[in-house]
């Protein structure tokens, strides 16, 4: 049967760390805890259930602590867990079965995350694949009877364990806090990390980092890339300028670039609100009918479904056409 080493990083997770291990108790040969700064009980609860407690001088990337949380463990496997995350009863079972089962050959297990939608994630969708266990220790394999190579690419096991999500609170502020220092210090955001810094603007950005992200996002534009990454920051750049200052020209500008290539529901939602504000309601009800009907959301499932449909019910009643308005308001 595999060992499992536990590895968590913390800081100020009084609230919820308790329900976290009291959910993997039983399932680990060894937890380790890295705390990064608490000034809560988070230790005091910590060492409840281990004496395996590190302090780590917070650098300011969650990598640095990763790693370090990973340098302590000494069993076959690292589970890498956060603090706001619980397997119920059913999954804890499907945990131990695969911990008897393992086959050593496997070097990263993948788990769902569940419960996303419930917390206004970045996702537009409710479970999602994560790697959630790892082989300590690697074996390099040599493959093939001639020709012979040494196996690159990691044994992947995509597992039925659902990890529920169930934080207290939004984590978007200190992300976007995080992007900003690393566009500040010149860093170059690779395509995933990038991905998600323009998600995380569209579903949180608040005004001031809006305004702090708009030079990046301009720059973006003007580098070669494919159509859809391309579309999708045409998409944040347009909800961005919509809710700044209503830059009429800039907004039209993008807008007619996205329109140039193809549609989506996001920028069809911000022209309906630009005409909405104008008191043009026709107009602006046939672009929340375009974006709840005739495209699809690149970022966000609510551009596509029920914040356009609301604006068309308000239109509708505007318009004094209240059957149309009820037909609509049905759909919501």
């Amino acid at each position: 049967m595999a060992t499992i080493s536990v590895c968590m990083i913390v800081r100020n997770e009084e609230k919820v760390l308790a329900r976290c291990l009291d959910s993997l108790q039983g399932l680990w040969e060894e937890l380790i805890i890295v705390d990064t700064g608490s000034n809560d009980n988070t230790k005091k609860i910590a060492a409840r259930y281990t004496d395996k407690i590190y302090d780590f001088t917070w650098t300011g990337s969650f990598s640095d602590a990763r790693n370090f949380s990973f340098s302590k463990a000494g069993c076959d496997y690292i589970y890498s867990a956060d603090a706001d995350e619980e397997l119920d009863e059913q999954n804890r079972e499907r945990f131990r079965i695969l911990k008897e089962a393992l086959m050593p050959e496997i070097e990263i297990v993948q788990m769902y995350y569940g419960n996303q939608l419930s917390q206004h994630s970045i996702y537009n969708y409710d479970m999602e694949y994560r790697p959630k266990l790892y082989k300590r220790l690697r074996e390099f394999v040599w493959q093939e009877p001639i020709h012979e190579a040494v196996r690159l690419s990691p044994l992947v096991y995509d597992s039925d364990i659902v990890i529920w999500h169930k934080p207290e609170g939004q984590h978007g502020t200190r992300d976007l806090e995080a992007f900003e220092k690393m566009l500040e210090e010149g860093q170059q955001l690779s395509d995933r990390i990038r991905d998600i810094y323009l998600r995380e603007l569209y579903f949180m950005g608040e005004k001031k980092h809006l305004e702090k992200a708009r030079d990046y996002l301009e720059l973006l534009l003007t580098e070669v890339s494919s159509e859809e990454d391309t579309f999708q920051r045409v998409v944040v750049l347009l909800f961005l300028l919509a809710k700044m200052e209503k830059r009429e020209k800039d907004l039209l500008k993008f807008g007619m670039k996205a329109a140039m290539s193809k549609g989506s529901s996001e920028i069809c939602l911000e022209f309906g609100k630009y005409f909405f504000e104008k008191e043009d309601y026709e107009e602006a009800a046939l672009w929340f009918y375009h974006g709840a009907f005739e495209t699809e959301p690149v970022l966000s499932l609510a551009a596509g479904e029920k914040e356009p449909i609301t604006y068309l019910v308000q239109c509708y009643e505007l318009l004094g056409l209240e059957e149309l308005a009820e037909e609509y308001r049905q759909r919501l």
